[in-house]
């Protein structure tokens, strides 16, 4: 997976010609989470682009790339922000394409602030908060997909796919602890 890097350089991954979701950070310092993100989209072969952008330090370069997002093809934004966390909602008052935050636990509050600043958006400027850290950096992908195959009858079947194998994970697991439980229990003293 390659890093972010570069002044203004966006990274690509996938198709060149239409890029379906950004991924953005406030700092190239919170890839290692939002890293989980982009894990998910390769996963299911969703073009994806991730580039660093500040609502604080560069409002103006913030406000642009949330402009010109759906011009370029972009259908989903997904935001990764820690401490005031106002990249989310910053992007959302810009454009209206749905917008996915990522609360990023990069201070002392353990990423509450920037759970309760991505979440907390006014009547009108809707953020879809996910959980903090690499959890949710992992469901924003998840959740840009599902929202793209509402429209793509491809990567719903992928979709539905990764779904059953996530049951079969559980019923897996669910096998070799009962398994475990009958040997201790073939074993204990009540049961001789």
């Amino acid at each position: 997976m390659p890093s972010p890097g570069g002044k203004g350089r966006r990274i690509r991954v996938g198709s060149m010609a239409q890029v379906m979701v950004c991924i953005v950070m406030g700092s190239a310092n919170d890839w290692p989470i939002m890293q989980g993100a982009a894990e998910m989209l390769a996963r299911f072969h969703i073009p994806y682009e991730v580039t660093v952008s500040s609502a604080h330090r560069a409002p103006q370069r913030t406000a642009a790339l949330a402009h010109k997002a759906a011009r370029r093809g972009v259908q989903v934004l997904i935001a990764g922000a820690g401490g005031a966390a106002h990249l989310a909602g910053v992007i959302a008052a810009e454009t209206m394409l749905p917008v996915i935050g990522v609360p990023i636990d990069s201070s002392s509050l353990q990423g509450l602030d920037a759970l309760l600043a991505t979440v907390q958006m006014p009547q009108g400027v809707p953020v879809a908060t996910v959980a903090i850290g690499k959890a949710g950096a992992a469901n924003a992908g998840i959740l840009a997909a599902q929202i793209l195959a509402l429209q793509d009858p491809d990567l719903a079947a992928r979709l539905r796919q990764y779904k059953a194998e996530l049951a079969a994970g559980v019923a897996q697991a669910d096998a070799t602890l009962q398994a475990q439980l009958q040997v201790q229990h073939d074993g204990s003293p009540a049961s001789r």
